[in-house]
């Protein structure tokens, strides 16, 4: 086992390897509780029986998605880099495709699905650096930054600090209800903690969240604390059931589709770059191994969506557990050991309302938008098609529709500032595609 992940080249131990581990599975782990209240839109009342996901299965789901997928890059790719149902992602799933668009939820499987299958391919063949080589740096970080938007605002939207105005769209939520004061702590202690470089800030501050939550009798006791693993039926290879539907193949799901996989494209190359640089990893500015790195995220975004959950990606959180001493695969196949454990701690689900998950939203969204600065906002034929990207997935409520602006944008601004040869062709063909996503979206 040593020989295999390199201990004695890379400087590691099993015992640093184990903590970094269980540090990356701290920071992350509350995914577990987000996704299936994300994809099952627990916060949304009177919603239609086909469009609402069953709770236990998707959690089941997401925790062997995270198993498998960290499991498979910790012994393919050797990186310290656990895999899980991305942030953003679920977001689009959820309120974009099923709730927006009134789509079937197994419908949204089968474009995961087929998204992974496309990566899988592109990876394979070669061509997903050089698509992702194609797309300008700054249109990169515009969509990492306004997915990190439209997370915050389903963050306060869910902690009831954002409500609907009928005046002015939005407005201030009662700041003296119950719920709203447990979600305003709950943000306070986890800033504090983010502040003090406390590693699974995010996971502590739900759980003290959830302590006071129950001390003032805002969330019920749980009954039980361990329990058998809840069925995986209801979501279980129901995205093939959406092959079988002609009302599947209409443009609009070729636009999901793509989104899936060009936010998957992005998340994975950034995240790999990100914590391989942390440990050291990388050489001669190239990141070793890169294809079956690439290959593991594909292949769990494929088993992910026959389990039942959104798209698998590589979390930004192993850096987490890099910072305490992770350096290869290990420690990503001890993460994946810990996601297999929580299974059997379902009925804990149970103290984590939407108040407890809208501080994780908001700070994950606070670290998305990071990338706000890496965008070069004195060139206007740049900041143009950025802003738009950034700004139109939160007031759109729409992954998709930012991306789909901002590629629309990017074009036109650099043809008319003489910069036409600066376009890649493959950004034409975004051009067109998104033109007639709109045209037929309509």
């Amino acid at each position: 086992m040593k020989k295999y992940f390199q201990f004695e080249e890379l400087g590691t131990t099993y015992r640093r390897e184990f903590v970094g581990g269980l540090t990356t599975f701290l920071a992350m782990a509350y995914i577990l509780v987000v996704n299936p209240i994300t994809l099952t839109l627990a916060s949304i009342e009177d919603l239609p029986d086909y469009l609402r996901m069953d709770y236990g299965a998707v959690f089941v789901a997401t925790a062997l998605a995270a198993a498998i997928g960290s499991l498979l890059m910790g012994l393919l790719g050797k990186y310290p880099i656990a895999l899980a149902p991305g942030m953003g992602l679920n977001a689009f799933f959820a309120y974009t495709v099923v709730l927006g668009s009134g789509i079937p939820w197994q419908h949204a499987l089968a474009a995961v699905l087929i998204s992974g299958v496309f990566f899988f391919l592109l990876t394979i063949g070669g061509l997903r650096e050089k698509i992702i080589n194609a797309i300008p740096t700054e249109l990169k970080h515009a969509v990492g930054a306004g997915i990190g938007l439209f997370i915050a605002f389903l963050g306060f939207q869910n902690a009831g600090i954002i409500v609907n105005n009928d005046a002015t769209l939005v407005g201030l939520g009662d700041l003296t209800s119950g719920p709203t004061l447990l979600a305003i702590f709950g943000i306070v202690v986890t800033v504090i903690m983010m502040t003090r470089g406390i590693n699974g800030a995010v996971f502590y501050g739900m759980v003290l969240t959830v302590i006071v939550g129950m001390f003032f009798q805002l969330i019920d006791v749980p009954t039980k604390v361990v329990d058998s693993v809840p069925s995986i039926a209801p979501t279980f290879g129901a995205a093939f059931s959406a092959f079988g539907d002609s009302s599947f193949y209409t443009t609009t799901m070729l636009g999901i589709i793509l989104t899936f996989l060009f936010v998957d494209f992005f998340d994975t190359a950034g995240t790999l770059v990100g914590v391989a640089n942390q440990a050291g990893l990388m050489k001669d500015n190239k990141l070793p191994r890169a294809g079956k790195a690439l290959l593991a995220d594909s292949v769990a975004t494929g088993v992910g969506a026959v389990l039942g959950t959104s798209t698998t990606t590589s979390y930004i959180e192993s850096s987490a557990g890099v910072s305490a001493g992770a350096k290869t695969g290990f420690a990503a196949i001890v993460t994946a050991g810990f996601f297999l454990l929580s299974l059997f701690f379902f009925p804990l689900l149970s103290v984590v309302t939407a108040p407890v998950t809208a501080p994780a939203l908001i700070i994950v969204g606070v670290l998305m938008v990071s990338s706000l600065g890496k965008i070069d906002w004195s060139r206007f034929e740049i900041a143009v098609p950025a802003f738009l990207t950034i700004i139109a997935m939160p007031l759109s409520y729409s992954i998709a529709t930012g991306i789909a602006i901002g590629f629309i944008f990017y074009p036109i601004t650099m043809i008319v500032k003489g910069r036409i040869k600066e376009v890649h062709p493959v950004m034409y063909f975004f051009f067109v595609i998104f033109v007639l996503y709109f045209i037929f979206l309509k």
